[in-house]
C-alpha cells in the first residue's frame, strides 16, 4: 500500500473516531451496564431481592377492575405475565391527554383485591438503557444521532482495519508496559481492538440498523416500491398491522382461557406480556409475547388471537419465521446478547467495558500524538480535547454511579424518584464536565478519577444502608443480585482509585512538556 494511501486511512481512522468517541463512549459504558437490565430490574427495588412468581389466575380480575374504573384504557394495555425476571402480575397502561402527553400508570390487586394505582419506585434500569441508545440526548431524536454515530463507528472500524492490518499478528499480544506511556496506551488500544473486532462489527452494523432502520428504508420506500415497501415488510417487522375498532360491542374472552390458547399454539412459549387492542370491541385482538425453547439467537415468539373467540390469528415462532424476520431477531439478540444465560451476559459486559476503553484511550493516543516534546506551551487543541475528554468519560461514570446511589438514598416522594435519579446523573456529569473545563487536566483527572472512586465504592454501603442487611449476609443468603453489583462496585471504585493515583503520580513525576503535568502547572508564572 501507497505510504500517502496508508496516511488516509489513518486519518480517517483517527478523526473519525474521535468525532463519534464521545457519544460511544456512553453507549459503551452504559451498555454494559444494561446487559444485566432484567437484574438491575430487581436490585432497584427497596429491597433489592427477588419476589416470588405471583398467580396468573387473578389476571382477568385485574383487567375487569382496571377497566370499570378507566374505560378509555380498553383502547390498549398490557398484561405483565408473572416470570422470573417480572414475578408481580401488573397491567400497564399509559394515559394519553388532549395535548399529546402521557402518563404511564401500573396496576396491580391488593390481597384484599383492592386495585392498586402504583407510583414508579424507580427508572434505574430503563434509564441507564436509555443513555445507552441517546448517549443522553433527548430520546426523540437521541437514537438518530446514534445511529449516524454507529455508520461513523463502521467507518473507524473498516479504516483502523486496513491501516494496522499488517501490523495485526505482530503486535496481537505485544504490551510493552514500562516508561513509555504512550507505547503502552498504544498497544493496549491495538490489543483490546483486535480482540474485540467481531463484537465491535457487529455492534456497528446492528446499531446502524436499529436505529437508522426505517429512516434507510425510505429511499426505497418512495423511489422503487411506490410507497408499499413498508407493507411489504410488516409482517416480519410486526406480530399485526395496526388494528381498528369495529364499533361494535363483543365479549372479552377470560385471560386464563387466552393465556391457554396461547400455549396451545405455541407449546414451550414462556409468556411474558400479552398486549390488548380494543377489549370489549368486536375486532379486539391480544399479542402475546415471549421465549420459546432454548436461548439462541431465534427464541423469540408471538401469537395473535381474536381476544372474543380466542381464535389463532398468527404464529409467530422460529420455525415460522421468514428470512427477514430471523435476520432481524437474530440482529437484536446479537446486539443485545439475550442468546444466553450468565456467561455470555459477562461476556458482553467485559466487551462493553473494552470498548469504552478504546474510545478513551483513542483520545488520549490523539493528545500525546499532538504534544510538542520540548515546548513549554503545548498546543491548545491538545488540552481542550484532555479536558473534553475527562469530563465526558469520567462524568459518565461518576454519573451512572450518583444514579445508583440516588435509587438508594434519596427521600424522594412516592412517583419522584425517576425523577431524581435522572436529575443525579445530569448533575454529576455536567459539573464534572465544567470542572473538567475549569481545572488544569492534570488536576482534574485525579479530582475526577477520585469523584469517580467514591462514589462507585459508595453503592455497597448504600444498599447496606437502605436495605439494613449487611453486604455479608446477602451472600450468606445467596441474594446473587445484590453480591454481584456490590463486587463491581468494589472491583471498578479500587480500579479507579488507582488509576487517579497513577494519574496524580504522572502529574508529579512525568514529563514536564506534558499536559498530564502537575510541575507545568505548579511552576511560578504559570497560568
Amino acid at each position: 500500500m501507497k505510504s500517502s494511501t496508508l496516511k488516509t486511512y489513518i486519518a480517517v481512522h483517527t478523526w473519525v473516531g474521535l468525532v463519534a468517541g464521545f457519544a460511544l463512549f456512553i453507549a459503551f459504558y452504559a451498555g454494559a451496564i444494561t446487559v444485566f437490565t432484567k437484574q438491575l430490574h430487581t436490585w432497584e427495588t427497596p429491597s433489592s431481592a427477588r419476589a416470588p412468581i405471583a398467580s396468573e389466575a387473578g389476571a382477568q380480575a385485574l383487567i375487569d377492575a382496571v377497566l370499570h374504573r378507566h374505560p378509555q384504557a380498553k383502547a390498549s394495555f398490557t398484561l405483565l405475565v408473572p416470570n422470573v425476571d417480572e414475578p408481580h402480575l401488573t397491567l400497564d397502561w399509559d394515559e394519553r391527554d388532549a395535548n399529546g402527553g402521557q402518563t404511564e400508570h401500573k396496576f396491580r390487586l391488593a390481597p384484599d383485591g383492592a386495585l392498586l394505582d402504583l407510583k414508579p419506585q424507580s427508572e434505574l434500569s430503563h434509564f441507564l438503557y436509555r443513555l445507552h441508545y441517546t448517549a443522553g440526548l433527548p430520546a426523540s431524536w437521541g437514537i438518530y444521532v446514534l445511529g449516524l454515530v454507529s455508520i461513523l463507528y463502521g467507518l473507524a472500524l473498516a479504516s483502523g482495519v486496513v491501516a494496522y492490518a499488517p501490523l495485526f499478528l505482530k503486535d496481537l499480544f505485544a504490551l510493552r508496559v514500562g516508561k513509555n506511556l504512550k507505547r503502552m496506551w498504544q498497544d493496549a488500544h491495538n490489543v483490546i481492538g483486535i480482540l474485540s473486532l467481531p463484537f465491535h462489527i457487529v455492534f456497528a452494523w446492528s446499531g446502524a440498523v436499529l436505529a437508522l432502520g426505517v429512516l434507510l428504508l425510505a429511499p426505497f420506500q418512495f423511489l422503487v416500491f411506490d410507497g408499499k415497501l413498508l407493507q411489504l415488510i410488516e409482517p416480519d417487522i410486526s406480530a399485526t398491522a395496526p388494528l381498528k375498532a369495529a364499533g361494535v360491542a363483543g365479549p372479552l374472552l377470560p385471560a386464563e382461557q387466552l393465556l391457554a390458547r396461547v400455549r396451545q399454539a405455541a407449546p414451550g412459549m414462556l409468556v411474558t406480556h400479552v398486549y390488548y387492542q380494543h377489549a370489549g370491541d368486536a375486532n379486539a385482538h391480544v399479542i402475546a409475547y415471549g421465549d420459546i425453547g432454548q436461548r439462541t439467537l431465534t427464541s423469540s415468539a408471538a401469537v395473535v388471537l381474536k381476544a372474543g373467540s380466542g381464535a389463532v390469528v398468527r404464529v409467530m415462532t422460529p420455525q415460522q419465521y421468514s428470512p427477514g424476520t430471523t435476520f432481524l431477531r437474530g440482529l437484536q439478540t446479537l446486539h443485545f446478547g439475550n442468546f444466553g444465560h450468565a456467561a455470555v451476559q459477562w461476556v458482553y459486559f467485559v466487551l462493553g467495558l473494552a470498548g469504552a476503553f478504546l474510545f478513551y484511550s483513542g483520545n488520549l493516543l490523539w493528545i500525546e500524538a499532538r504534544r510538542k516534546r520540548q515546548a513549554q506551551r503545548q498546543p491548545l487543541s491538545g488540552r481542550l480535547m484532555a479536558q473534553a475528554t475527562l469530563g465526558v468519560c469520567l462524568g459518565c461514570v461518576a454519573g451512572v454511579s450518583a444514579v445508583f446511589l440516588v435509587n438508594k438514598l434519596f427521600p424522594a416522594a412516592p412517583g419522584e424518584l425517576p425523577l431524581w435519579e435522572e436529575r443525579g446523573y445530569y448533575a454529576v456529569f455536567l459539573a464534572s464536565l465544567a470542572w473538567a473545563f475549569i481545572r488544569p487536566p492534570a488536576r482534574a483527572a485525579w479530582e475526577l478519577l477520585a469523584l469517580c472512586a467514591t462514589l462507585t465504592l459508595a453503592i455497597p454501603l448504600a444498599q447496606w444502608a437502605a436495605s439494613g442487611v449487611h453486604p455479608l449476609l446477602s451472600l450468606w443468603r445467596g441474594q446473587w443480585v445484590v453480591v454481584s453489583v456490590n463486587a463491581v462496585a468494589l472491583v471498578a471504585g479500587c480500579a479507579f482509585w488507582k488509576m487517579g493515583r497513577a494519574a496524580l503520580r504522572r502529574g508529579r513525576h512525568g514529563d514536564p512538556h506534558s499536559v498530564w503535568s502537575l510541575r507545568a502547572v505548579d511552576a511560578p508564572g504559570a497560568a
